[in-house]
């Protein structure tokens, strides 16, 4: 049955008009942009809220997510809207009825329509279009996309080389918009434990071919098209992220009735209509974004994690709480010391003893004295008690937090109730209207899933063991289908249902997994070694690639939880190297200690990590939207800018005193710099000689450690690897000359 709301005013679409007929998809203006928006994921990743909340209106800093995406869409230019609704219809469409922005009879609406649409029997998101074919609402091109997007790219280019592709080739049937992750800082740059995998023609942007790469797979590889190999050239992609942004024709939507078997957009339709493109003659194609633009999905625990953080970033500028883009919000950027780059609505009360840095906080929120709040986002009406610590975490609306009580990233739904000097450990999940009684020390593992339902949507019986005498709330339990013998025991959903990544408890393959490796850990002629090994015996035209590699890795569990530390870790520094407050460096240590022991990362991964978030704050400290300093100078301040910086490097990136793990650290930076896309090879190389410079005015680098890292093999080989280390000559000339004239001094000295 379709449920509508009828256009603006007396104009627009009207309420509870017929289905459109055959032919009418023709008679539509095809200059009215339409998006199609799938509120329905039917998937279980963020249980137990979504037991009584939809996905697109759960909080995301205090604002539902289907704001975020709505306002993408109204920036875009859409005109008309169609939303399709699943579980909780009805809160969804009440929540558009109510808002004074998206009612479609309100002046304020930006769309000449909206429409809501259920299918009483879908169970997928291919069932939804299968269904949008049927009725023949969509009259031209259109924008595919979820309810939990929040992006900020602009599209009106991406159309226009859309419809230019159109009108050249009618089988050009669908557009999809992917960003360069590159080395750009923001988290979600991709998603967790899944690796989305593009065979791409440089040349035109088409697709060729699409694979998914996961840790939970045995004997994987990935096995490319006989056809693409004969091509002139290719590129395999897996450092882009997958915005979830689809412009479309009318024949996307004919692909999927003709396949019943299609439920997913990417792992069933995409994967198949590539694979068949010769029995379906469409091409489909790539938008690759390079600009510093955001877009990403909270398409799961992680996911929404990532996003929460880049939002506190300014990534997603203007769809940042300081713009108060929800009607209603009072929010004002906090300048002080002590709460510098923080947000607080209109009401918000905090005592004077606390500490409030980097987060959000709701209007009539109170925060007592003692209390240290970092990195979170509180909602509204919330009470948090004295000498109560908050790290990393999201607490929804009307949530009370009493004195002494600690929570570490975690999420804590709205009505929910912490008592006196409670312990919520990292990863906890504590749904809406729990309680912990006083004293409750939630256990660190199983990771705390704390619900007052059970899966089916049933009151659950309060476990006393777990919540305290006076608590409310049990574990919750996914459920189980024993009779279900086709059950996929690799499903990698199972790594994206946990707020924290992690591989624990699984059972991982021993046979070797072909996995793509981080841009960080390979050189250019490792890169193209492994392409070629691809190529198999014969004459075959050689391959260009984007990756960094195909390596065969029996460790691929510990690969996988070594790419998770280097992420958190670089961005925990960068965050702390670009705060504006004076304070000194011991508290990113102390993060970054944390993340070590919890992801059990080698020296050598610090190493890198460390270098990583140095290199690239020396590196945009070059550019003019931050400062536009010389290399010299920008070398001076990353290094030296915060206290207790410097003594960091000494002790944890470099380590030991020795000549190997200082070239170590300087092949890191070397490598580090390498990968930054806005340097050109010359500009990298004089900000590496600076860098190894002051490293050694600062004791951190002696002479034989540079001297060490210039003779090292690793640190040439490629020609971009060698631009950048013949910049640095000078230097090392210099000290080689200084260790000769002290040499010979010693020789004078011991004469005499």
């Amino acid at each position: 049955m379709s449920s509508k709301h009828g256009g603006r005013g007396g104009g627009g679409a009207s309420k509870g008009k017929k289905p459109a007929k055959a032919g009418a998809a023709e008679e539509k203006r095809e200059d009215a942009l339409q998006a199609v928006i799938l509120a329905d994921s039917f998937q279980d990743r963020f249980r137990p809220f979504t037991l009584e909340t939809p996905r697109c209106l759960l909080p995301l800093a205090n604002t539902p997510i289907i704001e975020y995406t709505l306002e993408y869409l109204a920036s875009a230019g859409v005109q008309e809207v169609f939303i399709y609704c699943g579980a909780h219809s009805e809160k969804i469409e009440t929540y558009i009825h109510d808002s004074a922005r998206w009612n479609p009879s309100s002046i304020l609406c930006p769309f000449t329509s909206l429409e809501f649409i259920r299918v009483s029997d879908a169970n997928s998101i291919g069932d939804f279009l299968r269904d949008l074919d049927k009725r023949g609402l969509i009259g031209g091109d259109f924008l595919l996309v979820h309810g939990d997007l929040v992006a900020n790219i602009p599209l009106d280019d991406a159309l226009a080389r859309h419809r230019a592709r159109r009108e050249a080739n009618r089988d050009a049937c669908m557009t999809m918009i992917l960003r360069s992750a590159g080395v750009e800082e923001h988290r979600a740059k991709r998603a967790r434990g899944i690796t989305p995998t593009f065979v791409i023609d440089p040349t035109s942007g088409r697709c060729l071919q699409y694979e998914e790469v996961h840790p939970l797979q045995s004997d994987h590889y990935l096995e490319l098209d006989p056809a693409i190999l004969k091509m002139p050239e290719f590129e395999i992609r897996s450092d882009l992220v997958d915005c979830g942004i689809d412009i479309c024709t009318p024949d996307v939507l004919a692909l999927w009735s003709e396949s019943f078997d299609y439920e997913l957009p990417r792992k069933n339709f995409l994967h198949g209509v590539l694979k068949d493109w010769e029995l379906n003659g469409k091409l489909i194609h790539t938008e690759i974004i390079e600009d510093r633009c955001y877009a990403a999905r909270a398409s799961n625990l992680q996911m929404y994690d990532c996003l929460s953080q880049d939002i506190l970033g300014g990534w997603t500028f203007p769809y940042v709480p300081g713009n108060n883009f929800l009607h209603g919000q009072t929010y004002k950027r906090v300048k002080d010391g002590a709460r510098s780059g923080s947000c607080f609505e209109e009401g918000v009360l905090v005592a004077k003893k606390s500490k409030v840095s980097k987060s959000v906080l709701g209007r009539g929120t109170e925060v007592g004295s003692g209390t240290v709040v970092s990195k979170s986002i509180i909602g509204r009406n919330c009470r948090i008690g004295k000498n109560v610590r908050i790290e990393n975490s999201y607490i929804w609306d009307d949530v009370t937090i009493e004195d002494g009580s600690s929570v570490i990233r975690s999420i804590l739904a709205s009505g929910a109730v912490i008592g006196k000097d409670c312990q919520i450990p990292p990863g906890s999940l504590i749904s809406y209207g729990v309680q912990l009684g006083e004293g409750t020390q939630l256990p660190a593992k199983p990771i705390p899933v704390i619900s007052l339902l059970t899966h089916d949507g049933e009151p659950a019986k309060t476990d006393v063991s777990l919540v305290g005498e006076k608590g409310q709330g049990a574990f919750y339990e996914e459920a189980v289908d024993e009779d279900d013998e086709d059950a996929d025991e690799t499903d990698p959903s199972v790594l994206q249902k946990s707020l924290l990544y992690s591989l624990d408890g699984l059972n991982l393959s021993s046979s070797s997994i072909s996995t793509l490796a981080s841009h960080d850990s390979m050189d250019s002629d490792d890169i193209d070694s492994q392409i070629t090994s691809l190529q198999g015996a014969g004459d075959v035209t050689p391959v260009r690639s984007r990756l960094s590699s195909f390596a065969s890795d029996d460790g691929a569990a510990a690969a996988i939880k070594s790419d998770a530390f280097h992420g958190d870790a670089v961005h925990g520094l960068l965050d702390a190297l670009r705060a504006d407050d004076n304070g000194d460096f011991d508290s990113a240590k102390l993060e970054f200690m944390g993340l070590r022991l919890a992801n059990n990362a080698s020296d050598s991964s610090m190493r890198r990590a460390i270098a990583v978030a140095f290199a690239r704050r020396a590196a945009e400290l070059l550019t003019p939207e931050h400062g536009g300093l010389e290399p010299t100078k920008a070398a001076e301040q990353a290094f030296s800018s915060k206290k207790g910086a410097v003594k960091f490097i000494k002790e944890v990136g470099v380590g030991a005193e020795k000549a190997d793990n200082q070239a170590e650290f300087a092949l890191a930076l070397q490598k580090a710099l390498l990968g930054v896309k806005s340097l050109e090879n010359a500009r990298a190389g004089a900000l590496l000689a600076a860098m190894l410079q002051k490293l050694y005015s600062l004791d951190v680098l002696e002479e034989d450690g540079i001297i060490a890292w210039w003779e090292d093999k690793r640190a040439s080989g490629s020609d971009s690897m060698d631009k950048i280390k013949e910049k640095c000559r000078v230097l090392v000339e210099w000290l080689e000359n200084a260790d000769e004239e002290d040499s010979e001094e010693e020789s004078e000295e011991d004469d005499e």
